[in-house]
Parts: structure tokens; C-alpha cells; sequence
């Protein structure tokens, strides 16, 4: 079956830690430069992070940096989140095509081989 799953949110208190990870099935994320954006109600949709193909740069969020850290393995795209807090509670998403310089644009995120996945939730709250 075709597709892109996103995984690993939750509900956890502020400051505490979650990895996210995107994978694909029926198809491989290797030739992509990859990222996460996430999505809150209410609110513009935000770019979070960007890792390039080959996994040597990475751009964030001026919300995130410092926080946040993005990896890659093969066909796996991982997001790294410590410290949270309640502003980052959102449905997050993985993507392709996102620069992986500057701080990444929402806009710039387009699907993988045509597939979105469903997003995870993250819910940061005492």
C-alpha cells in the first residue's frame, strides 16, 4: 500500500520530549530533501524544519531552534522535540521539497509521490 505515515505524538507536559518519525510505504523518501510543518487551529500553518538529501544541512523555525532536531535515515525522517511547550501543540506533518536553509516557508512543503499522511497530533499541557 502507497503512503506516508507520520508517528510519535502524543500528549506530554511542558518540557517534555517527543521524536516524530515519517516514513513511506510503496515508495522512498532518499531523493527528497524532507521536513516537518505543523498545523494548530486558529493558526497559519508553519513551516518547522527542513533536512536536505543528503542529510548534511538542516534549517528551523526561530520558534524551535535549539529544541528541535531533525534526522534522516534511510527512508525515515525524524524530528527530535525537547522541551516543549504549549505553543507547539499542533498536528504535524511531514513533507518534501522544503529548503533546507533559512528558516522553512510552509509554502515550499509539497507532497511525497503524490501522498499526504494523516499528520500526528502533539498536545503539550500540564
Amino acid at each position: 500500500q502507497l503512503g506516508v505515515v507520520e508517528s510519535g505524538g502524543g500528549l506530554v507536559q511542558p518540557g517534555g520530549s517527543l521524536r516524530l518519525s515519517c516514513t513511506a510505504s510503496g515508495f522512498t523518501l532518499d531523493y527528497y530533501s524532507m521536513g516537518w510543518f505543523r498545523q494548530a487551529p486558529g493558526k497559519e500553518r508553519e513551516g518547522v524544519s527542513c533536512i536536505s538529501v543528503e542529510g548534511d544541512r538542516a534549517s528551523y523555525a526561530d520558534s524551535v531552534k535549539g529544541r528541535f532536531t531533525i534526522s534522516r535515515d534511510i527512508n525515515t525522517v525524524n524530528l527530535q522535540m525537547n522541551n516543549l511547550k504549549p505553543e507547539d501543540s499542533a498536528v504535524y506533518f511531514c513533507g518534501a521539497g522544503c529548503l533546507a536553509e533559512g528558516a522553512p516557508d510552509a509554502g515550499d512543503f509539497v507532497s511525497v509521490g503524490g501522498y499526504w499522511g494523516q499528520g500526528t497530533q502533539v498536545t503539550v499541557s500540564s
